[in-house]
């Protein structure tokens, strides 16, 4: 099958080295252009890029999909592909690119649709404390991820798991779905499923303001919250009137202590003080320093009993 792939992030990336691996062949990747990061803002190139480039497969970065509508288009009907396979690519696709293949276009999207329909469907699924996520293949339409399920799986949620634990695990579910997948739309044994309108929700973007973290809010959410922030843009807190970065937790108690809330109650452990229990702080960034394990942090740097965290 003449496949082309549109995606950007590392989640992408799980997608493309499966069919690197296959007996499809990857026509071209079109991925966002590059951005500038670091202090001296760098042109950085996408994952997805760096990738496709080491296989030595054309490349294509338009800014707009609807001001670069005739040349993209042209340009995909050259490669007359079989299907467009897309993965977090981060544009929305117009009818004149979902008609071009003969296949259609497949996206890989990180729910169980149509539940967290959207940009940010495994954060706000820990971020609300499901238990089950997964990967929903789908037959892409003009709609924000309303088309026809193609292909649907399920997968747990762990307790402790972070935003970046699923990632990776939900990248390579899709991964072997879109294998398991491709065959059987080629051959025409896909039954294509509606999805029900009415169980629709979405999940927004995350943004930096829900980073800072409440002690005075429950154990469960404040776990929750460092969870669905991890690793970007990650939430945090103050101690001593500089910023902490919490990128693991732990629930240490349901109980409330006697404790202000904020306050830190642990020895050896991180362990802080909120309105019902205590949450435990396994792996921190304190500012100016480096990400490392909280109970390491303690054995050189003390936490004087009492302390509050803001």
């Amino acid at each position: 099958m003449k496949i082309v792939f549109m995606g950007t992030p590392d989640f992408a990336v799980t997608a493309l080295d499966k069919l690197y691996q296959s007996e499809h062949e990857v026509l071209a990747v079109f991925t966002q252009p590059d951005k500038p990061k670091g202090r001296g803002y760098k042109l950085v190139p996408p994952p997805v890029k760096q990738f496709a480039i080491t296989h030595d497969t054309p490349v294509f970065q338009p800014a707009s999909l609807k001001k670069d509508a005739d040349e993209v288009i042209e340009k995909l009907k050259s490669f007359t592909p079989d299907c467009i396979v897309v993965a977090a690519y981060g544009k929305i696709l117009p009818k004149e690119v979902l008609d071009i293949p003969r296949l259609g276009c497949v996206n890989i999207h990180a729910s169980l649709l149509p539940r967290y329909r959207g940009a940010a469907p495994i954060q706000r699924a820990i971020l609300n404390g499901e238990k089950v996520t997964g990967i929903t293949l789908m037959k892409m339409d003009e709609g924000l991820d309303t088309g026809d399920i193609l292909l649907q799986k399920e997968i747990e949620i762990g307790e402790n798991d972070t935003s970046s634990d699923m990632f990776v695990k939900l990248a390579l579910l899709g991964a072997d779905m879109l294998s398991e997948l491709l065959p059987k739309l080629e051959n025409g044994e896909i039954t294509l499923k509606k999805q029900i309108k009415a169980s629709a929700s979405y999940a927004q973007m995350i943004t930096k303001d829900m980073c800072p973290i409440n002690f005075s809010d429950s154990v469960f959410k404040i776990h929750r919250q460092v969870c669905a922030l991890s690793d970007s843009p990650c939430a945090y807190c103050f101690l001593n009137g500089k910023r902490l970065k919490v990128y693991r937790s732990e629930i240490a108690l349901t109980d409330k202590v006697n404790a202000k809330v904020g306050e830190f109650v642990g020895e050896k452990n991180f362990d802080v003080a909120c309105s019902d229990g205590v949450i435990r702080f396994v792996e921190i960034q304190a500012e100016g320093g480096k990400r490392m394990n909280a109970a390491a942090y303690l054995n050189g740097k003390p936490v004087e009993q009492g302390t509050v965290l803001e």
